[in-house]
């Protein structure tokens, strides 16, 4: 059987384009929690938090919030926090071994359930988690951003409600969002409590930048933070205008994730070089083989998101399908 090593040793590797900031200086927080910082205006209004490196090799976010704490950002009204997640991951990065920090004992994405937070298991990502629930709960708007595997074009993870979608149809970017429930093996911080309550106020989104390592995914970072702080009305434009992008935002489109692809073995392979969002034709084409077994689309127009093998396991989802919605669907913000 393949080892995951034998596996990553086949794939194309990306070059280093972005600096790792130092943000040790961010360390003592405003509030007792190591690495996260809140300001409070005089001006009632929400309290809105950007979240980065929730996975330890995910950069871009590292970067914007890196710049946000040393632009002096505060808020016009309400509270706005600024926050490093698995910092102890992220100060392990290895630029040899670029994948291997996502986590040290587990995904931190995959632990924001009240059965394992309220529980007596230890790792470093769900004590971390654990240090970080008191802020998360008094959130009323998350951003959260994170950067893939492969290089793609960013994409936008609104969850399964309506009002997510609402949310990434007001910010206005990235082009692509993707309507979603999450894992199967867990759960992200965006589906939390009542980020994922459809009766509740709370709102959420989760950013895919690009790759990991891109200069365009540190572009897309700092662009992103600029309009979510904007839309989110704890800014004026004039404050952010320094990492807004120039490009016009184009119109977006949306997906409806339908099933993950989860990989039984070690010896699961793509059809094709899939980086992600490959549009495929018909169904029952064949994408992938894992196994003895044919992995086909199962409709007509298929959409692969984030498909990858960097992490492959069994039980891993190693890409989702989706189907794209039709706009004249949705009730969306003008």
């Amino acid at each position: 059987m393949k080892t995951l090593e034998q596996v990553r040793a086949t794939l194309q590797p990306y070059p280093m384009e972005v600096e790792f900031p130092d943000i040790s200086q961010w360390q003592t927080g405003t509030d007792g929690v190591d690495y996260v910082h809140s300001f409070a205006s005089d001006e009632p209004g929400p309290h809105v938090m950007i979240m980065a490196l929730t996975h330890g090799n995910e950069v871009s976010g590292a970067i914007a919030v890196d710049a946000l704490l040393r632009a002096g950002i505060r808020p016009r009204q309400g509270r706005l926090t600024l926050a490093f997640g698995n910092v102890e991951a992220y100060n392990r990065f290895d630029s040899q071994d670029i994948d291997a920090t996502r986590y040290i004992d587990e995904d931190m994405n995959r632990v924001w359930l009240p059965a394992r937070l309220d529980g007596e298991e230890s790792t470093v990502e769900l004590n971390r988690a654990r240090a970080l629930r008191p802020i998360i709960d008094s959130v009323d708007l998350l951003l959260d951003i994170h950067s893939m595997h492969e290089e793609a074009a960013p994409v936008m993870m609104s969850g399964a409600r309506s009002k997510g979608l609402e949310f990434a149809a007001a910010l206005g970017v990235p082009e692509t969002v993707i309507v979603d429930a999450g894992h199967p093996n867990g759960k992200r911080m965006r589906d939390y409590r009542d980020f994922n309550d459809a009766a509740s106020k709370k709102n959420a989104l989760l950013i895919e930048t690009g790759q990991h390592f891109s200069r365009r995914s540190e572009r897309v970072a700092l662009d992103i933070a600029a309009r979510f702080l904007i839309t989110t009305k704890v800014v004026e434009e004039r404050d952010v205008a320094a990492f807004l992008s120039a490009d016009k935002p184009v119109a977006q489109r949306f997906l409806q994730v339908t099933e993950p692809v989860v990989a039984s073995s070690m010896d699961f392979t793509f059809s094709e070089d899939f980086r992600g969002l490959e549009l495929i034709e018909h169904a029952g084409t064949v994408i992938a083989r894992d196994g003895e077994r044919d992995i086909v689309t199962p409709y007509d127009n298929c959409v692969l998101v984030q498909p990858s093998l960097r992490h492959l396991g069994p039980g891993v989802t190693v890409v989702r399908l989706a189907k794209v919605i039709d706009p004249a669907t949705l009730h969306l913000p003008r």
